[in-house]
C-alpha cells in the first residue's frame, strides 16, 4: 500500500496552470512546484509571466517556466502544447484556470462581451484540455482540474453581480467537467473541478475598500474569512495528485461553508 506522503509526492510529474500569474492560479501553480512538480506557468501578459515563474523557481528550487499565451486563441493553445511538452515533457497535470469577468446590466449585456467570456472560460479551456488529453492518452494518463467557480451554484441579483456571461460559463465548465470525466476515464485520464467562494484575489477589492461593508461580508461567510493561497493549494494537490486516483467527474468547493447555506450575501 502505498504511504500517504506517497500519494500526494508530485516529483517527476509535469505541470501547465493557466491564469497562473497572480491569484489562485499562482497559488495552485507554487502548491504543485512545492509537492515536485516542474510547471509551465501560463498567462496573456509576459512580464507578469516571467516573474511569476521565476519567484516560483526561486521558492521551490523546481524548473517553472513562463508561458505568455492567451488561450481564447485556437492557434495560441497549439502552440502553447508544444511549447510547453519541448520544455517539460509530457503533460500529466492541467491545471484550467484562466478565465475573464465581463459586467454588464443583464438587459444590455453585449454579445461581444458574451462571446468574450465564453471564448476564454470554455472555448479555450475545452480545447488546451483536449489537446493535453490526447497526450496523457498516449502516456499512461493524467490528471484535469478545472477551476470553476461557486457562481456557477447560485444565483445572484443585478446589483450584486451583474456578470451574468460569467456565471454561465462557470456552469459550463461544471457540465464539462462530468461529461469528459466519463470520456477520458478509459484512458486513465481523471478530470475534476475546484469550485472556490470568496478568496482574497481582486476580485474582492472593491468590497475590501469599505472597511463597515467588508466586515459585514466576512459575516455572512460561515468560517468568517476570505480563502488564501494555502486553501486553494491542498485542494488543487489532493486533485492533481494520485490521492485522488478513484476521484473523476466531480466538484470540490472550497467556500469557507457559504454553499451549506445558500451562498455568500454580499451588503
Amino acid at each position: 500500500m502505498t504511504t500517504s506522503p506517497q500519494l500526494f509526492d508530485l516529483s517527476g510529474r509535469r505541470a501547465i496552470v493557466t491564469g497562473a500569474s497572480r491569484g489562485i492560479g499562482r497559488w495552485i501553480a507554487e502548491g504543485l512546484a512545492e509537492a515536485g512538480a516542474d510547471v509551465g506557468v501560463v498567462a496573456r501578459k509576459q512580464p507578469a509571466c516571467e516573474r511569476a515563474a521565476e519567484e516560483i523557481r526561486t521558492a521551490t528550487g523546481q524548473n517553472v517556466f513562463p508561458l505568455a499565451f492567451d488561450i481564447s486563441q485556437p492557434e495560441a493553445v497549439d502552440q502553447l502544447v508544444e511549447r510547453a511538452t519541448q520544455a517539460l515533457g509530457p503533460i500529466d497535470i492541467l491545471i484550467n484556470n484562466a478565465a475573464i469577468v465581463w459586467a454588464a446590466d443583464t438587459f444590455e449585456y453585449p454579445l461581444s462581451g458574451w462571446d468574450k467570456v465564453f471564448n476564454l472560460n470554455i472555448r479555450g479551456l475545452f480545447y488546451l484540455s483536449q489537446r493535453v488529453a490526447a497526450g496523457m492518452r498516449d502516456n499512461s494518463g493524467g490528471s484535469i482540474v478545472n477551476v470553476s467557480s461557486l457562481n456557477a451554484q447560485l444565483g445572484a441579483r443585478e446589483e450584486h453581480q451583474p456578470i451574468v456571461a460569467y456565471n454561465a460559463s462557470k456552469g459550463a465548465v461544471e457540465a464539462l467537467t462530468r461529461d469528459l470525466s466519463a470520456k477520458f476515464a478509459p484512458f486513465g485520464i481523471r478530470v475534476n473541478a475546484l469550485s472556490p467562494g470568496s478568496f482574497d484575489t481582486d476580485l474582492v477589492t472593491q468590497i475590501k475598500a469599505d472597511p463597515d461593508r467588508f466586515a459585514s461580508y466576512l459575516r455572512t461567510i460561515p468560517m468568517a474569512r476570505l480563502g488564501g493561497g494555502d486553501d486553494i493549494k491542498g485542494a488543487a494537490l489532493f486533485l492533481a495528485s494520485e490521492a485522488s486516483r478513484y476521484v473523476t467527474g466531480q466538484v470540490l468547493t472550497v467556500d469557507g461553508g457559504c454553499a451549506a447555506q445558500g451562498g455568500p450575501h454580499v451588503p
